[in-house]
């Protein structure tokens, strides 16, 4: 998996497959590579590394043509390597790129050997070209070898097949992963997200689940998963060709805040399928390692710590493991006690951050059941230790204040979660709602960033103001603490987080009129007792901002600012859902204060020194 990018024009096609993978870079990835179409053969070029080195590539053997397919690779089967890089070929007649993951790829690998097809590479994606290529011989149709293909495979998957028997056509189909299809004049593309192809159209058509399409220069033609040809809309982006830039945006910060519910989307997409979390997102070995998982260690450092104590607050109620979450310069430093059957998570935005990269290194010497780096940056040191890998796939993060990384690390430990707890008892029905509302998220997001506007306007109440005081219960007790950090980090405010049951066990003392108290109350089993605390802040003349479930109600008295999301959560979608308004009040807040958003003063954005 990574980027997909294909065309069927009369012009050459390999300038707009270069210029739609430089664009899917964000993405992260590995290798890259490009199959060209010409006089019924196909020429492929695949390089280890960035895409500009197989660009040096093309620049001394040129290469043109009116089909082609093209990919940016993150590795989930085999390593990185050429012969691993796509597309994959079969026979010198198939040529597919491939995103997802072909969770029964071994057994359908098994079949094709009996048949003495051969394998140059340890994907799983070439399985599925010598599959289409066998179907092939058979049907003589390229539409209907992929129909027979994908009905064999278990998993999630985004595919564009091109034939050289079958010139100037592309067919694709998808199944839990994305793929869309642009409409030009005489001419169509497809790819694996709608920027790689903003520089030649703005019309596109959205396949469903299950969906096939068979894409010509002049037609596009899609079957449903019955069968059945049908017809989807096209919609016009809304997105400019800059879209992977700052665009209109004032800063890089606000820019990621608003691209969270994409993000998120990412981080979710080939992941999920059928109501249930597929293991093999975690790493080829991941099902055997989360069998003997009987307790969960977590390393960060900062906004990344802050996801962990998240995910222990899920692991220990949804799966009832033990877990413990830590800051890595204090780990690195002691020595720790390994239950037998621990598995050792650590979590980075770079996967360069040193205390973490330190912690990881000594995880792998002790008795731990596996290391799982969750991280967005594959060719990062961290990723290339690990045991197993989960990205979360969030983009460039230009900002120095986490922000789509840290939803994103949410949405990912979230996938960890259900997976570990349908070992531990949860029900497939239990798993199929949790999925649902994983799901769920990316919309909600959308919903939550329509407070905006309201959030700009009650951030002036804290301009003046050189302290501030979160507060949240349970679970929002992190989000507190990171909506805490963000308003220290870009503001310079002195912002501070407590769980709020402990008020009364000091930090009351610092409550007066000049001190805010922002505070985050979902409609949960806590929010009785929240209350409680808050109004032993009104009793002493404190300030509060709180942001609250529609459903709740703390009634309009004076000192008590209440701003609505707007829509009733549920409490495993919260988490992420309540950090978002928490963002937008310290960016907000710090464009006010005058402070360089992006780049605040002495912070840099991957730690890589002690």
């Amino acid at each position: 998996m990574c980027g997909i990018v294909g065309a069927v024009a009369e012009r050459n096609v390999v300038p707009i497959l270069m210029e739609g993978l430089r664009r899917l870079e964000y993405r992260g990835y590995d290798s890259a590579g490009i199959a060209i179409q010409k006089d019924r053969k196909i020429t492929r070029v695949r390089r280890l590394g960035k895409v500009q080195q197989l660009q040096n590539a093309l620049d001394e053997n040129p290469l043109s043509g009116t089909t082609g397919i093209s990919h940016t690779r993150w590795a989930t089967h085999g390593a990185p390597s050429e012969i691993n890089a796509h597309p994959h070929m079969s026979h010198e007649d198939i040529a597919i790129v491939h995103n997802g993951i072909i969770e029964n790829y071994q057994e359908l690998r098994d079949k094709l050997v009996e048949l003495d097809y051969e394998f140059e590479s340890e994907t799983d994606t070439e399985v599925v070209a010598h599959r289409i290529q066998f179907h092939l011989k058979e049907t003589r149709d390229l539409a209907e070898a992929v129909r027979k293909t994908v009905a064999e495979l278990e998993g999630a998957y985004a595919l564009v097949v091109m034939s050289a028997s079958d010139p100037h056509k592309l067919v694709l189909a998808r199944a839990g992963c994305p793929v869309v299809i642009g409409v030009g004049i005489d001419e169509n593309f497809v790819a694996s997200d709608v920027a790689a192809l903003l520089p030649v159209t703005r019309t596109f058509m959205f396949l469903d689940e299950g969906d096939i399409a068979v894409v010509e220069r002049t037609s596009v033609t899609i079957f449903d998963n019955a069968g059945r040809e049908v017809s989807r809309p096209m919609k016009e982006s809304e997105l400019s060709a800059d879209a992977a830039e700052r665009g209109n945006f004032r800063h890089y910060m606000q820019k990621e805040i608003h691209e969270q519910a994409r993000a998120v989307a990412r981080t979710l997409e080939d992941r999920i399928g059928n109501g249930k979390v597929l293991d093999a997102a975690f790493g080829i070995k991941a099902g055997k390692v989360l069998d003997v998982t009987r307790g969960v260690h977590i390393v960060a450092c900062g906004t990344s710590y802050h996801a962990g104590l998240v995910a222990r607050y899920w692991i220990e109620q949804l799966c009832r493991l033990p877990c413990s979450v830590e800051i890595a310069s204090e780990y690195r430093y002691r020595s720790p006690v390994v239950p037998d059957g621990t598995l050792f998570i650590a979590i980075s935005q770079s996967g360069e951050t040193a205390d973490t990269l330190a912690a990881i290194r000594a995880a792998k010497v002790m008795d731990y059941v596996s290391t799982l780096a969750i991280c967005n940056v594959p060719e990062s040191s961290m990723v290339r230790e690990a045991g197993l890998v989960m990205m979360t796939r969030a983009g460039p993060e230009i900002g120095v204040a986490s922000t789509k990384a840290f939803t994103t690390q949410l949405a990912a430990l979230a996938l960890l979660t259900i997976a570990l707890a349908r070992r531990n008892g949860l029900e497939e029905k239990q798993e199929r709602v949790l999925v649902t509302q994983l799901a769920e998220v990316p919309g909600l997001i959308e919903q939550v960033l329509t407070l905006d506007g309201a959030i700009e306007t009650l951030a002036q109440h804290f301009v003046d103001k050189h302290h501030a005081l979160f507060l949240g219960r349970g679970v929002q007790n992190p989000v507190a603490m990171e909506g805490a950090l963000k308003l220290k980090e870009i503001s310079y405010i002195h912002a501070e987080a407590y769980a709020a049951g402990e008020l009364k066990h000091g930090p009351l003392a610092l409550v007066d009129e000049d001190m805010p108290v922002v505070a985050v109350a979902p409609d949960d089993e806590l929010l009785e007792k929240l209350k409680s605390n808050l109004q032993e802040v009104r009793a002493r003349g404190g300030e509060l901002y709180v942001f609250s479930d529609p459903r709740v109600q703390f009634g309009d008295r004076i000192g008590i600012h209440t701003m609505r999301m707007p829509a009733a959560i549920q409490d495993f979608q919260a988490p992420i859902l309540y950090t978002i308004p928490l963002q937008l009040l310290a960016y907000h807040v710090a464009v006010l204060k005058g402070t360089d958003v992006d780049q605040p003063r002495n912070l840099a954005k991957s730690v890589t020194v002690e």
